[in-house]
């Protein structure tokens, strides 16, 4: 079985301003002196290594390859034919229920939809789904998080009933309420199925290694966060979700997690788990994806407990299946060169072109450029947007 594994990175911005002078003071140990070293070395590590460049200067390198790509498989939008069980393959607005709903029930996280409506009825429905409406009985802490998200935006964890409160208040959309998968280990398994072929192929795997400082019985978890070579870096994110807690001192020798999701932009390192990809495995996939008529791309987030049920296809659980807009995530192993990565890159998009190009042959429907953007648009200005996670 894998060892625990409290290490983290992110792409979140460094908030500044809660690094004035009250901050240093409540941060134990800091001085204002040592601060600003911290403040200074976390801008180099962001300037110097590429995972947490932002994405429009990861991907400009790429866009002479798309326009290519585009050419050669007659359209710009021929990459969201890859997923026509998916409504646009996955690029923007799909229902995060509705495409669990189409996978294997034993396979995937115990979740139900909530639907829109008034504060007291949304929180009569998970608390339905917890005593065992869905199936299961459910116990806290449960997952809350938008039915359309990105990114990991807006993915809590609630461990109590007024939590669910302050969660509905904040959200008005469409939610799902999900059973906490207590993994500890979590991974993205990238997959891909070419049209017309029996099998697929597992194109790559992120190890994800969730982010936790460990006390000292000095130091509140906000100086042990800018001590640390990597997670000052992303030393925003982690202060924003902490809040007050973090100026708590924690013992000698106590873990204190940093996140839940697993995501690279809410503090999450990636790592290369190419290890962990097997026949076994893949075959595990490859009756996954037939049972969703119309999924060819994307990658699966899985919660799972022991590495050696896994690697045998296994003893893990799906939370989430992302469309064509998924990346192979192994690229941001801070081991991974950042043009290496563009070779990732390439290839990916390349085949998400030519599945969709296959697929269109197959009667499936291609939008037009105005459509596309349309819906990006609008899925950019929906007025519930989160951004904060645990």
């Amino acid at each position: 079985m894998t060892t625990a594994r409290p290490v983290g990175s992110s792409a979140g911005a460094i908030d500044l301003a809660s690094t004035g002078p009250a901050s240093w003071q409540s941060a134990n140990q800091i001085s204002r002196a040592e601060m600003l070293r911290h403040v200074i070395a976390a801008r180099l590590t962001r300037l110097f290594h590429w995972e947490y460049w932002p994405s429009w200067v990861v991907y400009a390198p790429l866009f002479p390859w798309l326009i290519w790509l585009a050419i050669r498989y007659r359209g710009f939008t021929t990459f969201t034919a890859a997923n026509p069980g998916i409504p646009l393959g996955g690029v923007a607005g799909e229902s995060k229920f509705d495409i669990l709903s189409k996978l294997p029930p034993d396979s995937i996280v115990q979740s139900v939809l909530i639907e829109r409506g008034t504060l007291a009825d949304r929180k009569a429905r998970v608390l339905g789904a917890m005593s065992g409406g869905g199936g299961a009985v459910w116990s806290f802490p449960i997952i809350l998080k938008p039915d359309v998200g990105e990114r990991g935006a807006g993915v809590r964890l609630i461990r109590s009933a007024s939590q669910i409160d302050d969660y509905l208040r904040d959200h008005h959309g469409p939610i799902v309420a999900q059973q906490f998968d207590p993994g500890p280990f979590e991974v993205g398994v990238f997959y891909v199925r070419e049209p017309g072929q029996a099998r697929g192929q597992i194109f790559s795997i992120t190890d994800k290694r969730f982010s936790a400082v460990v006390g000292d019985g000095r130091s509140s978890v906000r100086t042990l966060i800018w001590r640390h070579p990597r997670f000052r870096a992303q030393a925003g994110v982690f202060l924003t979700r902490l809040g007050s807690a973090a100026e708590r001192v924690p013992a000698r020798g106590e873990t204190v997690p940093l996140g839940t999701a697993g995501n690279h932009c809410q503090g999450t390192m990636f790592l290369d788990g190419k290890r962990l990809i097997t026949p076994a495995l893949s075959a595990a996939f490859d009756r996954i994806a037939d049972h969703f008529h119309g999924f060819a791309f994307g990658r699966f987030d899985v919660r799972y407990a022991d590495e050696r049920e896994l690697v045998v296809g296994r003893g893990f659980k799906i939370v989430e299946l992302n469309g064509v807009l998924s990346e192979s995530t192994n690229i941001y192993d801070p081991a991974t060169g950042f043009w290496a990565a563009q070779r990732t890159l390439r290839e990916q998009w390349r085949l998400a072109f030519a599945i969709g190009s296959a697929n269109r042959c197959r009667e499936a429907h291609v939008p037009t450029v105005r459509e596309l953007v349309k819906a990006i648009l609008a899925h950019m200005r929906r007025p519930d947007k989160d951004l904060r996670a645990d």
